[in-house]
């Protein structure tokens, strides 16, 4: 299958090498070390907003419906000193800059002081996540673990996670530093503590292919208007 097809049927896919190894070290030493588990707020760092208007952008536009606006950024530092294990979730919340009371949207939540919602499904349907590695990732440093499909699902109570990990064959999300992971949010993932020294960091951004319903607004987005970034070559290959 191509990257097309394989996202739409498992929910992920991996595009490698899109960062060389310069690159890498370039965005590593400009992020430093991350703040807990993870700094957010992270698209309002110039060189995070760059990459995620031009090269990012240009990843996720062919898989979204209209030109992708990106919405949030967080970085992932998992080490000795900062490890952490997440459970089997769903990513079902967007930041916004206030709560305003919208059909469709709700329950609402503070973190760390930001607003969050659950919009309509529809709408997490028409987002995607890039992750991009920074170090490689495999079992002992603790990569991502997905359950391809479950995307299409919805959004899933605890008992129908449940019944999701007894029914959908997990998938450890093994990746080379310059590689990107491409995940629709409803998809079904955890990670493990890692049981290495070797660090494990990733640039997390999640892109929008809609608007949001006047007068809310993105918490984070450098605009508020989708980019048209340049498409960018998708090769046909499998995962």
């Amino acid at each position: 299958m191509n990257l097309a097809a394989s996202l739409d049927a498992d929910g992920y896919v991996i595009v490698p090498n899109v960062l060389d190894d310069s690159a890498c070290d370039g965005l590593r030493s400009a992020l430093g070390d991350a703040t807990g588990a993870g700094s957010r707020g992270m698209l309002h760092i110039p060189v995070v907003a760059d990459l995620a208007q031009n090269i990012l952008a240009g990843l996720v536009r062919p898989h979204l419906p209209s030109d992708p606006v990106p919405v949030r950024g967080i970085y992932f530092d998992k080490r000795p000193e900062t490890n952490w294990l997440v459970a089997w979730h769903q990513d079902l919340t967007l930041a916004l800059r206030a709560p305003v009371e919208s059909p469709g949207f709700g329950p609402w939540s503070v973190k760390d002081g930001v607003p969050h919602v659950q919009p309509p499904v529809p709408l997490l349907e028409q987002m995607l996540a890039v992750r991009l590695h920074l170090d490689d990732a495999n079992a002992e440093n603790g990569a991502l673990r997905v359950l391809p499909g479950t995307h299409r699902l919805g959004r899933l109570s605890a008992e129908s996670i449940q019944q999701c990990r007894e029914t959908h064959c997990e998938v450890l999300c093994e990746a080379r530093a310059g590689d990107v992971l491409l995940m629709r949010p409803l998809l079904l993932h955890a990670s493990s503590r890692s049981t290495s020294t070797s660090r494990r960091r990733v640039l997390h951004v999640e892109f929008a292919g809609f608007y949001l319903p006047p007068p809310m607004e993105w918490h984070e987005a450098p605009c508020q208007r989708p980019v048209s970034p340049p498409l960018v070559p998708q090769p046909n290959t499998s995962v």
